[in-house]
């Protein structure tokens, strides 16, 4: 693993002071590139990307050897051209094995993962909706996430951000399914990590409300129901006394 815990991140233009009651005078703006293999599946998987006060500003695809700006406009008022972030990420490959020899291929304590499922906007039946996986403070950035809508796994529209580097050099990520609330309907999001004894299912189905005109039915349903069964109970105790002196004045006829 380069780039990770142990292996410091690039950093580029750190303005901020250090230490307890530090004031910030400045913004932090970093450049972060990882290059890790996972020795066990023999897979190897690299990352570029440029944040400015821990938000993204853009992430280089190195697949298709483009820059992607986290909001297009940012495109508009700076440049960077992707033949850079391959050069930096060639140069930390090539100092992988040397760095592992001098780490004694010895590995960072393991965290698992936290994960939290939360729609977009709140919920409302048939309106397009966004589910949002969020899974923090993990390490190694190593990580797959799937979904599963009513225990079938989905795959249409499904998108992942890069990993984004936290302050304690746990990273983070995000899993976005767009998805269309309906009444029944789940969804879970399955994390699989070294950290975790097993995938981890976070559950998720929609809260949803009574229409009005539905709530507004069933109100009128129950109270005409509690009205029947007072009714009911009533008359039953009226006949019960309409009995009572009725035999009462028999017996009083008799005498």
């Amino acid at each position: 693993m380069a780039g990770g815990r142990g292996i410091p991140l690039a950093l580029l233009a750190v303005l901020t002071l250090q230490g307890a009651g530090a004031v910030k005078v400045g913004n932090v703006m970093v450049q972060a590139e990882f290059h890790q293999r996972d020795e066990r599946v023999k897979q190897e998987s690299d990352q570029f990307v440029f944040d400015f006060d821990g938000n993204e500003m853009f992430h280089v695809d190195l697949q298709k050897k483009e820059t992607i700006w986290r909001l297009p406009e940012f495109g508009n008022f700076a440049r960077f051209e992707a033949q850079g972030a391959l050069q930096t990420l060639a140069a930390v490959k090539h100092n992988l094995e040397f760095a592992i020899q001098n780490f004694n291929r010895s590995q960072a304590a393991i965290d698992p993962p936290q994960v939290t499922v939360f729609s977009e906007d709140p919920v409302e039946l048939e309106d397009p909706n966004l589910l949002i996986c969020y899974v923090d403070k993990f390490w190694p950035p190593v990580i797959s996430i799937t979904w599963l809508k009513n225990g079938q796994e989905v795959k249409d529209g499904v998108v992942e951000s890069v990993f984004y580097r936290g302050q304690d050099q746990t990273f983070r990520k995000f899993s976005y399914l767009p998805f269309v609330p309906i009444r029944g309907d789940f969804y879970d999001c399955r994390v699989q990590h070294e950290g975790l004894p097993a995938a981890l299912l976070k559950h998720w189905e929609p809260q949803v409300s009574l229409p009005a005109s539905e709530s507004t039915e069933t109100l009128v349903c129950a109270l005409g129901l509690a009205v029947g069964i007072v009714g009911i109970i009533v008359g039953t105790i009226l006949i019960i006394k309409a009995m009572k002196m009725n035999s009462a004045r028999n017996q009083r006829g008799l005498l």
